[in-house]
C-alpha cells in the first residue's frame, strides 16, 4: 500500500492517480475530506489529515511499503519555520513509527542551500533530517520552476495590461509543470530502485526566461505585444498582502527572488533527458491558462 501525503495538490493527485491507474492500493491525505472524494471514487483510501498532527500522520502511514512526501505551501501563516518544523517532526515521528522503508520526497531546486533561500530552506532541512532516519530510503526529487507559478498573471495581465513579477526579465529558469513532478513521482514509487539517499533534479522541459514565457502567453491569448516586468519588492509585497499572504511568507518569497535573480539558487545539475521533463510550456498554456485566463475575462 503507497501512502500519498498532499494527495488532492497539483503533484500529489497526479501521483496518487498513477499509482490508481496501475492497479495499486493508495491511501490519499488531504486536509478537506469533500476534496478526497474524487481519489477515492477512484479507488483511493481517503484519510483526512493535518500534516502538523503526528498521531494522525503516523496512522495515516500505518502499513505502507512506500510513502510520496512533501511539506504543503501554507501562504497565510505567520511563522512559517515553525509550521514547517511541525510537519518535519510529525513526518519524522511517522516515519520511525511505522518503520517506513522507502520515500519520494518533493524537493526543489536550491534545496543544496542553508540559507537565502526563502521558503526552500524548508525543504533543505526536509531533506538534512529524512537523511538521519536509519534504514529508511529516500529520493529527493529537486524540482524546477512550476509553471503553474504563472496562472497568477491571468489576474496581473486583466488589470495593469502587462505580466510582472520578482525575477529578471532575463533570467533563465528551468520551467516545468507539476504534472510531470507526479509522473515522476508515481514511477519512482511503483519502481523503488533507489536506496539510501539520492536527489534528483527535475529541469522541465527547457529554460525559459520570463520574456520568452511571457511571448508565449501573449501569442496564445491573442496579446502578441504582450510585456513583462520586473516590479520594485515594495510593490509587490503591497499586491502580495492583498492577496491574502502573510508577510513572514511575503519575505521568504521576496527572499527566494533575489536569490533566484543573483544566481545563488540555481540548478546543479546539465540538463539531460534523465532529467527533463516531456511538457512544454505551450502545451502547458494552451491547456491549462488560456482557459483559467478566458474564465477570468468572462467573469469580468
Amino acid at each position: 500500500m503507497y501512502v500519498v501525503t498532499g494527495a488532492t495538490g497539483n503533484t500529489g493527485k497526479v501521483v496518487a492517480e498513477q499509482l490508481l491507474s496501475q492497479g495499486k492500493k493508495v491511501r490519499a491525505i488531504g486536509r478537506h475530506a469533500d476534496k478526497l472524494q474524487v481519489l477515492a471514487a477512484k479507488g483511493a483510501e481517503p484519510f483526512v489529515a493535518e500534516l502538523t498532527d503526528r498521531e494522525a500522520l503516523t496512522r495515516a502511514l500505518s502499513g505502507a511499503e512506500a510513502v510520496y512526501a512533501m511539506i504543503p505551501p501554507n501562504v497565510t501563516t505567520t511563522d512559517v519555520i515553525g509550521y514547517r518544523d511541525q510537519v518535519i517532526a510529525a513526518f519524522v515521528a511517522a516515519i520511525e513509527k511505522n518503520n517506513i522503508k522507502h520515500a519520494v520526497v518533493l524537493s526543489s531546486v536550491g534545496a543544496d542551500k542553508s540559507e537565502k533561500t526563502g521558503p526552500v530552506i524548508g525543504l533543505h532541512k526536509f531533506e538534512e533530517t529524512l537523511k538521519k532516519i536509519p534504514r529508511l530510503n529516500a529520493l529527493f526529487l529537486r524540482a524546477g520552476y512550476f509553471m503553474e507559478n504563472t496562472l497568477g498573471q491571468t489576474g496581473i495581465i486583466r488589470s495593469i495590461g502587462k505580466a510582472a513579477g520578482p525575477v529578471r526579465p532575463d533570467l533563465k529558469l528551468p520551467f516545468i509543470a507539476t504534472s510531470d513532478i507526479g509522473r515522476a513521482a508515481a514511477d519512482a514509487l511503483l519502481q523503488t530502485d533507489f536506496s539510501g539517499q539520492q536527489t534528483r533534479e527535475l529541469l522541465g522541459q527547457r529554460d525559459l526566461d520570463y520574456k520568452e514565457a511571457t511571448a508565449i502567453i501573449g501569442k496564445a491569448i491573442g496579446n502578441p505585444g504582450l510585456e513583462y516586468i520586473q516590479l520594485p519588492n515594495e510593490q509587490l509585497r503591497r499586491a502580495l498582502q492583498q492577496m491574502g499572504m502573510s508577510g513572514n511568507f511575503i519575505d521568504l518569497l521576496l527572499e527566494m527572488a533575489g536569490s533566484l535573480n543573483s544566481g545563488f539558487m540555481r540548478a546543479l545539475e546539465k540538463r539531460t533527458p534523465q532529467n527533463s521533463t516531456p511538457t512544454s510550456f505551450e502545451n502547458f498554456v494552451a491547456d491549462t491558462f488560456v482557459p483559467l485566463y478566458k474564465g477570468h475575462s468572462q467573469a469580468a
